[in-house]
């Protein structure tokens, strides 16, 4: 490694979305990883062909665009170099003779889309290369880059070859996805910082997760990033230094020594109980986005698993799960979490979750995933999904304590449907021999949109529990894209709206006398610890590494002097004010 700044420390700031400090080598995201098929169309088939090129051009463009918008931010005349590179790869985009050329390749030639580009990326920079001149030679790089966009949007080939990981490795790239992420093994990763993404997106959730330090936002990250260079990253300050000094080297190591002394005196609390000073008993669950963090939980001492997000089983693959497959995953989280609750989540795929083999159940649903065919509303429609799904933690519920969610619920009807489906499969299976429960296991609902918070009473008749996802009902709420680096600085879970409707759903619960939980990041924030609590909350599950910090701050906490400040918050209309009357009581409690 190199510590001694020849090539130049270069300090850069983003969003720090996942605390530690990690020391160690550049892996630069590049497109070794992408493979490009090759066959012959039919002539029926040239239409969907091209139709396939003109759908990965759009999302180019889209892509692009945001990373134009993100170059703005950059110092000095470099934001005016990013973006006059970024639009000549828009220009390249726009029916250019590149784009002409792979239209005519699909159409004359009949080859599929990503031959025709490969293919047209090199006559080009043939061509380009026997002009002998210097700009025009220039350009051939430009072409292979936009190129290279291209086939990976046609191919949905992630950012990241990661089976060429040395161990110790710090990922940079432009994105990472949540299936990317679900690849990486802390073994090998480090730490990763790209140049987009948002604090509150699924991929910095799976990265708080793993317990990955992570930073996200960095415009000008890959400029001269070489691989192999030192890099040392700051997961909780967005702090990222390219081939730092040896003093910067000192300076880093000596946080990390203290941050590593910090975790350990947390460690401490594992076998003490989540209760408050004046003796009221909290439960503190895990969530769970991978099977590996199993053991993670069990070790912070999570009295359940109480958000467990099946999309785990979708990721990384081109086929779907069968019942046999997720029986086996979710009977092995059970049997490991030895008679403690799982609260099994349906699929919850859509908005920044996507997976290969449900790519054609989501094509042309609309421009915002977000709001279209994803959750509850894919399997309500796919009913094979949801009946493999039902079967499988059916199943497992054989073996321990098994609760089912529901997610982006937004009617009674949805809630009754999927109870309908669930006794249907629940008596195909008996008939198949199968051990099922009996009573069947708790039908819950993720209160995480606005409409469900506003119509709990209504919801709260007809589910056994309510999870409230705050990730989704802020941004629901707000109208704030979580996985946007752009507007996070608008994601504002003291927003009064978001309050009231946390207020809304735990209030309609607590009428009905059906069990609420918090599963959402505001979860494992001890800042929000004595607002959540005073509001009547007393089940919290976060990310495993995120108990040990909340319970510390439960049993520093007196249980009725948080009601009490909760209420006075209440009472607030701006959020400022929110904000100084939660931090007073915070610095004083």
């Amino acid at each position: 490694m190199r510590t001694d700044g020849t090539r130049g420390e270069r300090r850069l700031q983003g969003l720090g979305i996942a605390p530690g400090i990690a020391v160690g080598r550049a892996f630069v995201t590049d497109s070794s990883a992408i493979v490009v098929p090759e066959r012959r169309l039919e002539p029926a088939e040239v239409d969907g062909e091209e139709k396939r090129l003109a759908q990965a051009v759009e999302v180019a463009i889209k892509q692009l665009r945001k990373l134009k918008t993100k170059a703005v931010a950059l110092p000095g005349t470099a934001a005016e170099e990013m973006g006059y590179l970024l639009d000549a790869h828009l220009a390249m985009l726009s029916h250019s003779r590149f784009v002409r050329g792979v239209e005519r390749r699909i159409v004359e030639d009949r080859v599929n889309a990503e031959r025709a580009v490969a293919l047209e990326i090199e006559r080009m920079g043939e061509s380009f290369a026997a002009m002998g001149d210097a700009y025009l030679a220039a350009r051939i790089e430009d072409v292979r880059v936009v190129g290279q966009r291209l086939l990976r949007n046609l191919t949905k080939t992630p950012y990241a070859a990661f089976k060429t990981l040395a161990e110790g490795s710090i990922v940079l790239a432009e994105e990472l996805s949540p299936a990317d992420i679900a690849l990486m093994d802390p073994k090998q990763v480090k730490g990763f910082a790209t140049v987009l993404g948002g604090a509150e997106g699924h991929t910095a959730i799976m990265a708080r997760a793993l317990g990955i330090p992570a930073v996200l936002g960095i415009a000008d990250l890959l400029k001269d990033a070489a691989p192999g260079d030192t890099v040392v990253l700051d997961g909780g300050t967005g702090e990222v230094v390219l081939n730092p000094a040896a003093a910067t080297l000192a300076r880093f190591e000596k946080r990390r020594s203290a941050i590593e002394r910090a975790g350990r005196g947390l460690a401490r609390l594992k076998r003490l109980p989540a209760e408050t000073r004046d003796g009221v008993a909290i439960t503190l669950e895990a969530n769970l986005e991978l099977p590996r963090e199993l053991g993670q939980a069990l070790s912070v001492g999570a009295q359940g698993l109480g958000l467990v997000r099946t999309e785990f089983l979708y990721m990384n693959r081109d086929d779907l799960p069968d019942e046999d497959e997720q029986y086996a995953a979710y009977a092995g989280l059970v049997r490991g979490m030895d008679g403690k609750p799982v609260t099994l989540r349906t699929l919850d795929i859509g908005g920044d979750k996507l997976a290969a083999p449900l790519a054609e159940l989501m094509e042309g649903e609309g421009n915002n995933p977000a709001l279209g065919m994803r959750a509850i509303r894919l399997s309500l429609k796919e009913r094979s999904l949801l009946d493999a799904q039902f079967a499988a933690m059916l199943r497992a519920a054989a073996h321990g304590p098994v609760r089912i969610l529901l997610p982006m619920i937004s009617s009674v009807g949805e809630v009754r449907a999927a109870r309908e489906d669930l006794g249907q499969v629940a008596r195909r299976l008996k008939r198949r021999g199968s051990r099922v429960p009996d009573p069947l296991p708790p039908l819950g609902v993720m209160i995480e949109i606005p409409g469900a918070a506003l119509a709990a009473d209504a919801l709260a008749a007809v589910a056994d529990f309510f999870a409230i996802g705050t990730n989704d009902l802020i941004q629901y709420a707000l109208a704030v894209d979580r996985g946007d680096e752009r507007v996070a600085y608008l994601h504002n879970p003291l927003h009064p709206a978001v309050l009231r409707l946390i207020q809304f759903a735990v209030e309609a619960a607590l009428r009905a006398q059906i069990p609420v939980s918090l599963c959402g990041e505001m979860a494992g924030d001890p800042r929000y610890t004595a607002l959540l609590l005073g509001l009547g909350i007393r089940e919290l599950s976060m990310a495993p590494a995120n108990v040990p910090r909340v319970k510390q701050r439960i049993r520093a906490l007196d249980l009725a002097a948080a009601t009490q400040r909760a209420r006075a918050i209440m009472d607030q209309l701006d959020d400022a004010r929110i904000a100084s009357l939660l931090d007073d009581f915070n610095e004083l409690a």
